[in-house]
């Protein structure tokens, strides 16, 4: 689920025709009703809370930055096909750097799925919290 989470914050920054990657912005979670618990603001900075990770987590989004609870990812290239935007970054662990490729697709105001086909195939809703 980390690894997943680390490659889910490099979608967030994808591009597409009709939303720009400054749209993606923020921080984002998978339970809308958790967004306190996850998520904080220091020196008008978003941050994570300290037990994040323990209350649905999320990712926090800044240009081509993207930042989880475990991970740091940086997009590395954009490909858009209409429908979908697929994603790869490096992304650190703290331990290993390794390049990861995602989908990221649009799915409502304030509302994105993530997804990959490897190495398992898995589908993640995320919100974008209000901050």
């Amino acid at each position: 689920m980390r690894t997943f989470n680390a490659v889910l914050l490099v979608l967030l920054v994808a591009q597409s025709a009709s939303t720009q990657a400054a749209d993606l912005n923020g921080a984002w979670t998978i339970d809308a009703s958790a967004c306190d618990q996850v998520f904080t603001k220091e020196n008008n900075k978003l941050a994570f809370r300290k037990d994040a990770d323990f209350n649905a987590g999320g990712l926090i989004v800044q240009g081509k930055q993207i930042t989880g609870t475990f991970q740091k990812c940086t997009v590395k290239s954009l490909h858009d096909d209409g429908k979908d935007v697929r994603v790869i970054a490096s992304c650190s662990d703290g331990v290993a750097i390794s390049d990861v490729a995602f989908d990221v697709k649009l799915s409502g105001e304030n509302k994105i799925t993530l997804s990959s086909k490897e190495p398992v195939p898995v589908s993640t809703p995320y919100v974008r919290c209000p901050m």
